[in-house]
């Protein structure tokens, strides 16, 4: 079993930054495949960014890459997500969800068995 908890989200202007955390925790695994998802209301929950089990490797959504970076702390097995640049169109619950095993379908949210309640990020014009 995973655990996994976001943290970071909040209100900010337009252009402005947020960085989100994500821990993942477990008596089992020490490294996680880790991606971030976001949903706004009466939308399908969408790929965002994710990093590979190494953190050698990272992908992002078009919609967001050039703004937003994802990172990952093996030692503390914890993902972030700064995001800069922010556009109101940005504005969602992102839930972070971990996978101990990795999978070349990362964008896929079923993917992934483990994921954090969500933390909201508004953005405003």
């Amino acid at each position: 079993q995973v655990q996994v908890a976001e943290s970071g989200g909040g209100l900010v202007e337009a252009g402005g930054s947020l960085r989100l955390s994500c821990a993942a925790s477990s008596r089992r695994y020490t490294q996680y495949a880790m991606a971030w998802f976001r949903q706004a209301p009466e939308t399908e929950r969408e790929f965002v960014a994710h990093i590979s089990w190494s953190g050698a490797s990272t992908d992002y959504a078009d919609s967001v890459a050039g703004r937003f970076t994802i990172t990952k702390d093996n030692t503390d097995t914890t993902a972030y997500l700064q995001m800069n640049s922010l556009k109101p169109e940005d504005t969602a619950v992102y839930y972070c969800a971990a996978d101990p095993w990795g999978s070349t379908r990362y964008k896929d949210p079923n993917v992934y068995d483990y994921w954090g309640q969500g933390t909201q990020v508004t953005v405003s014009s």
